[in-house]
């Protein structure tokens, strides 16, 4: 079966680039690998998306995406991509149980994954006072104590952005100087919010129902310290899921998708949608706008080419 468009991914950027192509009368697929919603499944209350005033769980509006765009008619499946052929105009892809899907235009909104730091407590917390998001989820912590695990720009800005809600914020970092561009590091170091513990790694995050106490490791003396914090925000980096464009589309050296404007990336009806590609801000606001961009982009390529 021919389609016009199939969609790889399900989070925001996926789902609306759904919605758009669906409407437009596009015979349109979306595989997802888990489940419709991507990383905003795991928010467990949005207060910053446009439209809900009074805030909506991360399962909730996603369940909503879903619900609008297969009232349009996107079907949807459940399967693992294995192999790509986007050289000819038709692109054919490949599932993990063999089956083959053939379009005439991709749209690649695969997300990227925070990196974990991979400690006793982490997985248990998150959503509990562990977070990979300052601006999704500072203002549960106001007037509370938080850390701030990470060196490079990331953490520096999102600790800055912090201290408008926390009442201390630590940036725990294993060296002892800052990745970060130096106008940041001036902004941490002037800010009688936040205070920095140099060459220190995590070793365990416990609390109860939630994140209480955040155990640290000094790097140099290896003496173990405990600190009373009520959130942990990491900031180590992250992984873009794009491990199966590699070899056909052009990536940066991040391995996040390189598009122009139109979300275009370097093979004819190729596009890239959302945190994948190389963009200044992963929000589901950004997500959502590069969906539509997307999705208006593949039709007018139909129109141009087939």
């Amino acid at each position: 079966m021919l389609f016009d468009v199939i969609i790889i991914g399900g989070g925001p950027a996926g789902l609306t680039a759904g919605i758009y192509t669906s409407r437009a009368r596009l015979k349109s697929l979306l595989i997802e690998r888990a489940f419709p919603g991507g990383q905003v499944m795991t928010t467990e209350w949005i207060e910053n998306y446009p439209g809900f005033d009074e805030g909506i769980s991360g399962v909730e509006l996603s369940q909503k995406m879903e619900r609008q765009a297969k009232k349009f008619g996107l079907e949807i499946i459940q399967g693992s991509v294995a192999r790509l052929s986007l050289y000819d105009k038709i692109k054919k892809i490949e599932l993990d149980e063999g089956q083959i899907y053939e379009s005439k235009t991709l749209i690649v909104a695969t997300g990227a994954n925070p990196m974990h730091l991979k400690v006793e407590g982490e997985d248990r917390y998150r959503g509990r006072g562990v977070s990979y998001c300052a601006t999704c989820d500072g203002a549960f912590f106001k007037d509370k104590k938080i850390a701030v695990i990470g060196g490079g720009n990331s953490a520096l800005q999102e600790a800055i952005f912090l201290t408008k809600f926390a009442e201390m914020v630590y940036i725990v970092h294993r060296r002892g100087e800052f990745r970060a561009t130096k106008i940041l590091q001036e902004r941490a170091f002037a800010n009688p919010h936040i205070k920095v513990i140099w060459n220190s790694v995590a070793e365990k995050i416990e609390g109860e129902d939630t994140v209480n106490t955040l155990f640290l490791r000094n790097v140099k003396t290896k003496e173990s310290t405990r600190l009373e914090v009520q959130g942990v925000f990491i900031y180590v980096g992250y992984n873009p899921n794009t491990e199966f464009l590699k070899g056909l589309v052009y990536l940066n050296e991040e391995n996040y998708i390189v598009t122009d404007e139109k979300m275009s990336a370097s093979l004819p009806g190729v596009f890239a949608a959302g945190d994948a590609r190389v963009k200044f801000l992963k929000q589901i606001a950004t997500a959502v706008g590069d969906g539509a961009m997307a999705a208006m982009a593949a039709e007018k390529y139909i129109e141009e080419n087939f």
